[in-house]
């Protein structure tokens, strides 16, 4: 198998958990934007992936400091926030936008090869999340990974006084695959038994938004 199809492989198989909360297309920082601190994601995939990863015989592991979480509900991996800046939209969720890097990555084992995918990071704009991530050692990027449900998750607040800190949960925000991540799962493994409306993973995250200056 060539490098460049290993890459893809490994990438396709783990895309339901290179995605989070705060992102953005662009690559500038806007100065209206603030920053995000003290955060994690969780990002719990669903049965749909479950049954493909047992299809192409995948275990996927957590590479520290992430984690792997299993329970009644599923597996999920929990990461730390190393940074993140933008603009939460706390009253039209869906406007929400910024970027963000995560620290550790996972491990996906399959007889196809181990793949190692680390430090991922994530950007949002429009509802549509893409990012990059080091798969075996080699950035991969995608300009259009999943389409994000926020207008679907389930928000809540501390409370602070306006312009001050404010810690920021959102919870079981759906997110579904584009049509470019579709295409490039049906060049690698054939027609998948999902489509463009079927939710991949579920995303929540807590962290401190601290507002820009006025």
């Amino acid at each position: 198998m060539s490098t460049t199809r290993r890459t893809v492989l490994g990438t396709a198989l783990a895309a339901p958990l290179l995605s989070r909360f705060t992102g953005t297309a662009s690559a500038t920082t806007e100065d209206t934007w603030g920053t995000v601190s003290d955060g994690w994601v969780e990002v719990r995939w669903t049965e749909q992936v479950q049954a493909e990863l047992d299809r192409l015989g995948a275990v996927v592991e957590a590479v520290a400091p992430a984690r792997l979480v299993k329970d009644s509900r599923g597996s999920a991996v929990r990461f730390s926030v190393r940074s993140g800046t933008g603009d939460p939209s706390l009253t039209d969720l869906p406007e929400a936008r910024g970027d963000g890097a995560l620290d550790g990555g996972i491990t996906v084992r399959s007889p196809a090869g181990v793949f190692r995918i680390v430090n991922p990071e994530s950007l949002l704009q429009d509802g549509v999340a893409s990012g990059k991530c080091v798969v075996n050692g080699v950035e991969v990027g995608h300009h259009s990974m999943f389409r994000c449900g926020l207008a679907e998750g389930l928000l809540s607040t501390g409370d602070a006084p306006l312009g001050r800190p404010l810690t920021v949960r959102l919870g079981e925000v759906p997110l579904r695959p584009t049509p470019e991540l579709l295409e490039v799962y049906t060049a690698t493994f054939g027609t998948p038994a999902f489509t463009a409306d079927t939710p991949l993973a579920y995303v929540t995250a807590e962290g401190v938004y601290t507002p820009p200056k006025p």
